[in-house]
């Protein structure tokens, strides 16, 4: 489940070196720019906003799921737990605030992308602070200092933009998601100023540091996805009421939704 201050993981992609492109990259971007389009495609084929729990793949999404909840109790799970004891919380808090930093520049683009320019003001006044003082952005002094965090993804943005979300889907070890935010996550890489560092090793650097990501969310909420699955007589249809509110909660920029706009439950 997606929250306000997570990042969607990215897909990596390839290095490239000064103002050229590799050709390996080109291929990278244009099979994304192709998946932007096929997933925003599957998005407006469905129309209108569906009623109902707009889940017309439930069978195959909830194989899926048990398939992502066995990973998460046999791999995943023992990872956080050991993460939470071996590293202390201001470790923990340390990596939390280095990730966050190195997702502003994307932040900033779909700040900018939604009319959002005071926001967008502040992701960069936030960058800047923490990024020197901050000493690369370990530490968080510009919270201290009033700059809140926020964080935008290009998922939120085609939200903004009317596009429709399409059908409730399931991605493998990656969990709930919809057209639009594959089509988000795709873009994001696209935007990520990071691919555009020459590194020997760019597809493992890419790889840690979205792994980093996820366990970093995931310790964050592992306590509280545990108690819904505790409290659920259906758990699959809890997380897809849960990440279809969290995902329009983000888009309005947490203001309230008008009764009719509600997503369903």
């Amino acid at each position: 489940m997606g929250s306000k201050n997570g990042k969607s993981p990215p897909i990596t992609t390839g290095s490239t070196r000064g103002c050229v492109v590799s050709g390996s990259s080109r291929g990278v971007r244009a099979l994304g720019l192709c998946a932007v389009v096929a997933c925003l495609a599957v998005a407006a084929c469905a129309g209108p906003q569906a009623v109902g729990t707009n889940d017309p793949l439930e069978p195959t999404n909830r194989a899926i799921f048990r398939v992502n909840r066995w990973w998460d109790r046999c791999c995943l799970v023992p990872t956080l737990e050991r993460y939470r004891t071996w590293v202390p919380a201001e470790g923990r808090q340390a990596i939390h605030n280095f990730l966050g930093n190195l997702g502003a520049p994307i932040t900033f683009v779909n700040d900018i992308a939604q009319g959002e320019t005071e926001r967008g003001r502040q992701t960069v006044e936030r960058f800047a602070i923490n990024s020197t003082l901050g000493v690369g952005g370990l530490f968080d002094p510009a919270t201290r200092w009033g700059v809140a965090p926020h964080s935008e993804d290009a998922g939120q943005t085609l939200g903004v933009w009317g596009v429709n979300e399409g059908p409730y889907l399931v991605i493998p070890l990656l969990g709930p998601s919809n057209p639009r935010d594959v089509a988000g996550i795709t873009a994001n890489v696209l935007l990520d100023p990071t691919n555009l560092i020459p590194l020997k090793q760019h597809l493992w650097w890419a790889g840690f540091r979205q792994y980093m990501v996820l366990v970093d969310v995931r310790s964050e909420t592992l306590d509280a996805l545990r108690e819904v699955e505790r409290n659920s007589v259906d758990y699959y249809a809890s997380m897809r009421s849960l990440y279809r509110q969290a995902r329009a909660d983000q888009i309005r920029n947490g203001k309230p939704a008008p009764a009719e706009n509600l997503p369903d439950l």
